[in-house]
């Protein structure tokens, strides 16, 4: 597997491999989904766009992207998200081995720590990033009800929870 930064030829791949590990029945063949959780679109071109300078993209022997995430530097420390490994390959390490380069390349890049959001009810994911040495801050964030961009829930119960790790 090789990781790398993100081009603009691998937009529409990208965009491709969000949906496909966020929403919709194609979801389910991985360990995690927000498809109970949210209708419509996770991403689309023009966000894949906004976030291209931010963008690491993983990809297999033969070229396909496998897994994606974006780094936002942000005073001091980095913000992941985005993070999607195609579905049929998650429990298999991708994950795994993007994150640990992305929170490599943060350093890097001189961030202290790295933040992400999570929805609070997706338990099994807080604990893949505990496992990794992830904090829970115990802060919460609301959910953007009403932005259809960041998809249409079906309940109205979500928020994100903060989790943080010192680098």
């Amino acid at each position: 597997m090789q990781i790398r930064r993100a081009t603009p030829a691998d937009v529409d791949a990208v965009v491709a491999l969000v949906e496909s590990a966020y929403r919709g029945d194609s979801s389910r063949a991985g360990w995690t989904t927000e498809a109970d959780l949210l209708d419509g679109q996770r991403t689309d071109r023009d966000e894949v766009r906004s976030v291209l300078e931010e963008l690491v993209v993983a990809q297999d022997e033969a070229g396909e992207l496998v897994g994606c995430c974006t780094l936002i530097p942000k005073d001091g420390h980095a913000y992941f998200g985005m993070f999607a490994v195609r579905p049929g390959l998650q429990g298999g390490g991708v994950g795994s081995q993007l994150l640990k380069e992305a929170e490599t390349l943060a350093a890097e890049h001189g961030a202290s720590y790295v933040e992400m959001t999570v929805i609070s009810t997706r338990s099994e994911l807080i604990d893949f990033y505990l496992r990794r040495g992830y904090a829970d801050t115990g802060e919460t964030r609301p959910f953007p009800y009403g932005d259809d961009r960041f998809g249409q829930p079906r309940r109205d119960d979500l928020a994100f929870t903060v989790l943080v790790k010192d680098l």
